[in-house]
C-alpha cells in the first residue's frame, strides 16, 4: 500500500469544537459499570479520551484519526455509520524505532483502541495493511464494527512508511515485528476491555486487508488461542521456496524498464485482464514494493538501491530499480530464503478463517497468493476451517474503482458480508456458502452492497 505522512495536529479552536473531553480515567456502559482506570499492560505511553462520536464522521480533523492514513483504501460513495459514543485511547508500547510522528512521539509500537459506551462483548483487533499506520483501518473496519458495539484494536506493526525496513538489526526483523506486536496489542486489549468492562471479551476477531490480512493469516496459525476466527482479506503469501512478492515483482520491475512482456507477467501470476491497471501499479507499486521489501530481507544485495532515505525524491522512491528487475530469488543464498523462513505462513490455521481475493489484485496477483494459500490449508487437512471466495473483478484497493467502474468492483461490502458470515459461522455455528468465485453483478449499488454468492 502506498505510505502516507502525518501532516498537521488539531488547532485548540477545532479541538474544542469536537467535543472531546481528555481523561485518565473513563465511564463505561453508559456510567452503570461505574469508573474503572484504564491501564494497557505494557504500554509506555497511554493517553485516554472521551467522544460523542469515535467514528471518522467526528474524528476527522482532530489528533484521533488521519485521514491520511486511509486515503485511497475505500470507493468514493462508501456508507459508514457514525454517532457511537466511547472512550479512545492512544499509546505506545516500548520501542527503539521512530518512523511513527503521529501525535509529535516520534515513536513505534503505536496502537489505538475503542471502546465503545453500548458494548455487544466482543472485540476486533487489527493491523495497518501496507506500510501504513494505527489509523488506517478506521475506515474499512473500524467505523463499522464500532457500530456494531464491538471494541476495536489497531497496530502500526512496530514500523511504517518507506523506511520501515531500517528498524531491526537482521535481515526480516522489520517484517517479523509486525506479528509480534500484533500479539502484543491483541493481549493488552482483552485486558482492557476486561478492566473497563468488567469481563473479558466473548469472542475475538483477528481481521485486516493486505499486510493486516497476512497478520490475520499469522495469527491464526500461530496464536489460535487468543482469537475465535478472522476474516484475511488479500493477505499476501510468504513462503522460504516460494511463491512471495520477491518471485513476481521482479517481473512487474523488468517490465515498467521494457525488459518483459506481457507473456512473461502471465508466467509469474498476473492475471489476463488486468492490463489496464498496470500503468497505475508502475507508478505506485511496483518499484517502491519490489525495493523496501527486498531491503528488508535481503539487504546484501543492491546497498545502492534501498527503498528511501533523507533527501529522496518522490519520484526516486517510486521508480525501478535495474538491478531490482533482474533480481532472481531462487539464486539467493540461503540466509535469505532464512529470512523470508522467519515470516513465512504454513497453512495450519487453528481457528475459521474467511478469505476474500480479488481477481484483478495486479499487486498481489490471485493465481500465486491466495490461491496457493488456500491449497496450503487443504493440505495441512484445515479446509473445515476456511472459505475462500474469489471476488470477480476485485483488485487490490477498492479506490481504483472510481476510476473504472465498468470492468472493477469494491470488494468492501463483500468483505462486510464475509464478517457477518464469521461471526454466525462462530456463534451460532450456520455455516457459510461454500468457497467459489463471486461474480460481479451486472448493476445495482456495488459500492455498498456485497455477498458471497
Amino acid at each position: 500500500m502506498r505510505p502516507s505522512r502525518r501532516t498537521t495536529l488539531l488547532s485548540a479552536a477545532a479541538l474544542a469544537a469536537a467535543a472531546v473531553t481528555p481523561a485518565t480515567e473513563a465511564r463505561a456502559d453508559g456510567g452503570r459499570a461505574g469508573r474503572r482506570r484504564i491501564t494497557v499492560p505494557g504500554a509506555e505511553r497511554q493517553q485516554v479520551s472521551r467522544h460523542a462520536d469515535l467514528t471518522t464522521s467526528a474524528l476527522t480533523g482532530t489528533p484521533y484519526t488521519d485521514p491520511a492514513d486511509w486515503a485511497g483504501l475505500a470507493a468514493k460513495g462508501t456508507h459508514n455509520p457514525s454517532g457511537v459514543p466511547g472512550v479512545q485511547i492512544d499509546g505506545c508500547f516500548p520501542d527503539s524505532s521512530r518512523l511513527n510522528t503521529a501525535h509529535g512521539w516520534n515513536h513505534d509500537a503505536q496502537f489505538v483502541l475503542r471502546l465503545p459506551d453500548d458494548w455487544n462483548g466482543k472485540l476486533v483487533v487489527t493491523g495497518a495493511p501496507g506500510v501504513r499506520r494505527q489509523y488506517a483501518m478506521d475506515t474499512l473496519v473500524s467505523d463499522w464494527v464500532l457500530a456494531q458495539g464491538y471494541a476495536f484494536a489497531a497496530t502500526d506493526k512496530g514500523n511504517s512508511g518507506p523506511d520501515f525496513y531500517t528498524d531491526g538489526s537482521r535481515p526480516g526483523d522489520a517484517l517479523a515485528e509486525w506479528n509480534r506486536r500484533t500479539t502484543q496489542l491483541t493481549r493488552a486489549a482483552k485486558a482492557v476491555v476486561a478492566q473497563y468492562y468488567g469481563h473479558a471479551p466473548r469472542r475475538t476477531y483477528m481481521t485486516g486487508i493486505s499486510n493486516s490480512g497476512y497478520l490475520t493469516r499469522w495469527q491464526l496459525e500461530n496464536h489460535p488461542e487468543l482469537y475465535d476466527g478472522g476474516v484475511d482479506w488479500e493477505g499476501p503469501l510468504w513462503r522460504p521456496d516460494g511463491p512471495n512478492l520477491l518471485t513476481f515483482l521482479p517481473t512487474a520491475v523488468a517490465r515498467q524498464l521494457g525488459q518483459a512482456g506481457d507473456e512473461d507477467m502471465y508466467a509469474v501470476g498476473f492475471a489476463r485482464g488486468s492490463e489496464f491497471l498496470w500503468p497505475y501499479h508502475e507508478k505506485a507499486y511496483w518499484g517502491l514494493t519490489q525495493k523496501i521489501y527486498r531491503a528488508a530481507l535481503d539487504p546484501g544485495y543492491d546497498p545502492a538501491c534501498p527503498g528511501a532515505s533523507a533527501g529522496t525524491t518522490a519520484a526516486e522512491i517510486f521508480a525501478p530499480c535495474p538491478s531490482d528487475a533482474a533480481y532472481d530469488y531462487a539464486a539467493r543464498p540461503p540466509e535469505v530464503h532464512d529470512a523470508v523462513g522467519r515470516i513465512s505462513l504454513t497453512g495450519r490455521i487453528g481457528k475459521p478463517m474467511i478469505t476474500l481475493h480479488g481477481t484483478l489484485d495486479a499487486l498481489i496477483p490471485i493465481r500465486v497468493q491466495s490461491d496457493v494459500y488456500a491449497g496450503m490449508i487443504a493440505g495441512q487437512g484445515r479446509s473445515r476451517l476456511h472459505r475462500y471466495y474469489r471476488i470477480e473483478g476485485g483488485t487490490h484497493v477498492d479506490s481504483l474503482y472510481d476510476t473504472y467502474p465498468d470492468r472493477l468492483r469494491p470488494i468492501l461490502p463483500c468483505y462486510r458480508a464475509a464478517f457477518t458470515a464469521l461471526t454466525a459461522w462462530v456463534e451460532r455455528h450456520e455455516e457459510p456458502p461454500a468457497s467459489g468465485t463471486v461474480p460481479r453483478p451486472a448493476g445495482g449499488d456495488l459500492v455498498n452492497t456485497g455477498s458471497l454468492t
